[in-house]
């Protein structure tokens, strides 16, 4: 689509410049004329050069291609792309709102491809009480990753404490799906892990405020 629109331009200024000879006008009169209208225009569409060479270097350097879903850092636009247009590159959301983006916005910020390689890594915590059996813990969670279909069988799956906080065990648990997987295997699982984790008995604990009370007796008090 990029190369086609960009082709277009090229193919109506030529035609501009044969019907302007056709009618008498010199080829040097035409090229000068058309030189500083250039240079006019310029001036007044940086933004749109500027445009225009992002999206000649998305094309060139392809960080994304249409059906990519990407994430935009700057301003938090993300989306599937739909087109990579002369100036800019149509997304589309998950509740299907489009939006389009100056390609320079792309070209000089950072862009984050979500779906650029085959495999994705699930990275769920979830906190238990420190009353609560650790290993226990740490068993229920890997039957439960294991359980998922769309988990991959043949890649590592990491059950590990990621941080003794607070009020709770935070553990973590590792493992990878096909990218095409990774919202409904997120969600599956932390469905999952909340049902089996009830089921064993063991507490997802949560920010707590415990107060103890001392009584004083009235010999002290005196």
């Amino acid at each position: 689509i990029f190369l086609t629109n960009l082709f277009k331009v090229i193919l109506k200024v030529l035609l501009a410049i044969g019907c302007l000879v056709q009618i008498g006008l010199k080829e040097a009169t035409v090229l000068a004329a058309l030189g500083s209208i250039g240079v006019g225009l310029g001036l007044a569409l940086q933004g749109g050069m500027a445009n225009l060479a992002g999206g000649i270097l998305i094309l060139t350097v392809k960080p994304f291609r249409v059906g990519d879903y990407i994430i935009e850092i700057s301003q938090k636009q993300e989306g599937t792309v739909k087109a990579i247009d002369i100036f800019y590159t149509t997304l589309t959301t998950f509740d299907n709102r489009k939006i389009v983006i100056p390609n320079k916005m792309l070209t000089d910020n950072t862009v984050i491809n979500v779906t650029a390689e085959g495999q994705r890594m699930l990275d769920i915590k979830v906190g238990i009480g420190y009353r609560d059996d650790l290993i226990r813990a740490k068993e229920v969670l890997r039957k439960t990753a294991e359980s998922i279909p769309s988990v991959l069988t043949g890649e590592e799956i990491m059950i590990y404490v990621d941080e003794l906080a607070e009020s709770s065990v935070n553990i973590g648990v590792r493992a990878w799906v096909r990218t095409e997987n990774y919202l409904p295997a997120k969600w599956e699982m932390q469905e999952k892990i909340k049902l089996a984790l009830e089921e064993a008995g063991i507490s997802i604990a949560f920010n707590q405020l415990d107060v103890h009370l001392n009584q004083v007796s009235k010999k002290e008090e005196s």
